[in-house]
This record gives structure tokens, sequence and C-alpha cells, in this order.
């Protein structure tokens, strides 16, 4: 068994261990800000779409609405659907 204390790296090796991670680092940064433009930019064309939509006569609130429910299982907005009828009743709405 070696009662040596373990060997510390060198500084090349630590600078060359920095450096891969600084770069790993900023690539994975610019990923993501190069995504949240983007992101950006399908936003204002969303905004664009529904605009257009509204200027033809459609509710965009109740198209958000069907997009949100689209996303869902058919399972789910029937349960959720069926306690709100009872929530309904019981208020007599």
């Amino acid at each position: 068994m070696n009662d040596y204390p373990p060997e510390l790296p060198d500084e090349k090796s630590l600078e060359a261990n920095y450096r891969i991670t600084a770069d790993e680092l900023r690539s994975f940064i610019e990923r993501v800000e190069r995504l949240e433009a983007e992101k950006k930019d399908i936003g204002e064309q969303i905004k664009e779409v529904m605009a257009e939509a509204k200027g033809r006569g459609y509710d965009t609130k109740v198209m958000r609405k069907v997009i949100s429910l689209r996303k869902r299982e058919k399972d789910d907005i029937a349960e959720e659907e069926a306690i709100l009828e009872l929530y309904k009743e019981a208020l007599g709405m």
C-alpha cells in the first residue's frame, strides 16, 4: 500500500482541463442563446398568425384553448369536462 499523498496534476494539465471545460461551457451557452433567438422568432410568427386570424374574425382566445386541448390526451380532457360539469351543476350554473 502506498503511504504517499496522491500526486497533484501539473499546471499544464490543469490549464488544459480548464480550457476544455470553458470551451464546452461556451458551446452550451451559445447553443442555448441560438435556441432562445429562434424561440423569439417563432413567438413573433405565432403572434402574426393570431393577428391574421383575429383580422378574419376568429376568437383567438378560443383558438388558444383549442390548441391547448389538442396537445392533451382525450381521456384527460373528458375527465376534466366531466368534473367541470359536476361543479357547474353543484353551483346551479
